[in-house]
């Protein structure tokens, strides 16, 4: 019997970006679902289990670490990777704090977001 892929979810106002990540870590085998804004992705870590949330830092509206900020009072053990284009190292090291596992700068590779999955997830 085979382990069972980790179910994500991608919150990124930019939605051909995430459509893309999705298609790519799905075609690894991943489950995966998207929500545009903070708000919406909060929503959905309400109504459904996730094994691991990557989130946007910068995004209109509920930001990246507001967006971290309220997951951890849903779901402290939720792991959170941050992912910034715009922000800065500081953005990322405040995510840190607040309780992300990790930090990746745009454009990604997919290799490395994977490996970063592994490690939050306690699977290398």
């Amino acid at each position: 019997m085979t382990k069972q892929k980790p179910k994500i979810l991608l919150i990124d106002d930019e939605e051909e970006f995430i459509s893309t990540l999705a298609e790519r870590l799905e075609l690894r085998g991943y489950t995966c679902k998207t929500a545009e804004d903070g708000e919406s992705g909060l929503r959905m870590i309400e109504e459904q289990n996730f094994d691991i949330t990557v989130i946007d830092l910068m995004m209109p509206g509920m930001s990246g670490l507001e967006t971290l900020r309220q997951i951890k009072i849903i779901s402290d053990e939720l792991p959170v990777i941050l992912l910034t284009g715009h922000g800065s190292t500081k953005d990322g090291l405040e995510g840190m704090s607040i309780g992300a596992s990790d930090f990746l700068m745009k454009p990604i590779d997919i290799n490395v977001l994977l490996e970063k999955i592994n490690i939050a997830l306690g699977l290398e």
